[in-house]
C-alpha cells in the first residue's frame, strides 16, 4: 500500500489496521476509551508545534490528530454507530447552520455579531440535542444551565477558565483584575492555614480554589492561563538546561551539587532572559 494525499487512503489503512485476521495486534485491541489519552496528546502536540512556529512538525502532528479521528471512526464504523463521512458531513453542516452570514443570508458584519450569532445557534443545536435524547428515552447528561455548555472532559485549567467565562455573561463576576487579587490572597490565607494544622484533604482543596482564582485573575488580564504556564514551563526548562550546563563544566551532576549552587547557577540564568 502506498501513501496518497487521498484521504480515502488513510481510511483504507485504518481499516486494514483493525481487520481482525491480518491487522495489527495492538491496534485491534484498541478501544475509544484506550485511545482517548493519545488524541488528547496528539492535540497538544498540534499546539506545540504552532509555539515553535515548526511548519514541518505541524504538518507532521496534523496528520497524527487527523489519524486520531480516523481511528475513533473506524471503531464507531465497526460497531454500526457511525462513519467517518458520517463525521464529515456532521462538520460541514454545522459550520453551514452555524455561519448563515456566509452561506444563507447577509446578517452578521462584525465579530461580536458573529459570535453573538454563534452562541445563540449552539444554543438551539443543545435544545435539539436535548430532545432527540428525550425521544430515545436517555437521561439528560446535565441539568441545563449556564454552565452546561461547558464541557467537564476539558483540561481543569481550560474548564476553569470557560466556567468563568460563563458565569460572567450574566453579571457573576468581578469587574476588575483588583478583587480577583484579593480573593487568591485570601485563598493562600486558606491554604496556609489548612497546611499549618496539617489537614491534607483540606489542604488540597484550597490549593484548588487558588488555582480557580488565579485562573480567574488571567481571564481579567485577557491572558490565557494555559499559554501563561506553558511559557512559565517553557522558561523553566530552559533556565534548568542552563544550571545542567554550567554544572557539567564543574564536573557536577544536579544530584551532585548543593541547593546553593544551583540557586546561584539559576540566578544567572535569569539574568540572560
Amino acid at each position: 500500500m502506498t501513501p496518497s494525499r487521498n484521504i480515502s487512503r488513510l481510511i483504507e489503512i485504518m481499516a486494514a489496521l483493525r481487520h481482525p485476521e491480518t491487522g495489527c495486534p495492538w491496534d485491534i485491541k484498541q478501544d475509544f476509551a484506550s485511545i482517548k489519552p493519545y488524541t488528547i496528546e496528539e492535540a497538544y502536540e498540534v499546539a506545540d508545534a504552532i509555539e515553535r512556529n515548526d511548519p514541518e512538525d505541524l504538518c507532521d502532528e496534523l496528520g497524527d490528530l487527523l489519524l486520531q479521528v480516523v481511528f475513533h471512526a473506524r471503531m464507531a464504523e465497526e460497531q454500526d454507530l457511525f462513519s467517518f463521512e458520517d463525521v464529515v458531513e456532521a462538520i460541514t453542516r454545522k459550520m453551514i447552520r452555524r455561519h448563515p452570514h456566509v452561506f444563507e443570508r447577509p446578517g452578521a458584519d462584525t465579530p461580536d455579531q458573529v459570535k453573538m450569532q454563534w452562541a445563540e445557534i449552539k444554543a438551539e443545536e443543545k435544545r435539539e440535542r436535548r430532545e432527540r435524547r428525550a425521544a430515545r428515552g436517555l437521561p439528560e447528561s446535565e441539568k441545563p444551565g449556564q454552565l452546561t455548555s461547558v464541557p467537564r472532559a476539558l483540561p481543569a485549567l481550560m474548564e476553569a477558565l470557560k466556567l468563568q467565562q460563563a458565569a460572567s455573561q450574566v453579571g457573576f463576576d468581578w469587574g476588575a483584575a483588583g478583587p480577583v487579587l484579593d480573593k487568591i490572597e485570601e485563598e493562600i490565607g486558606e491554604l496556609r492555614q489548612a497546611i499549618t494544622d496539617a489537614r491534607q484533604d483540606e489542604a488540597a482543596d484550597e490549593l484548588g480554589d487558588v488555582i480557580f482564582a488565579v485562573a480567574n485573575l488571567a481571564r481579567h488580564l485577557k491572558a490565557d492561563p494555559e499559554d501563561a504556564l506553558r511559557s512559565t514551563n517553557t522558561k523553566f526548562r530552559r533556565r534548568f538546561a542552563y544550571v545542567e550546563t554550567e554544572l557539567a563544566k564543574q564536573g557536577k551532576t544536579p544530584d551532585k551539587a548543593t541547593l546553593d549552587d544551583m540557586e546561584a547557577l539559576w540566578q544567572e540564568a535569569k539574568s540572560y532572559d
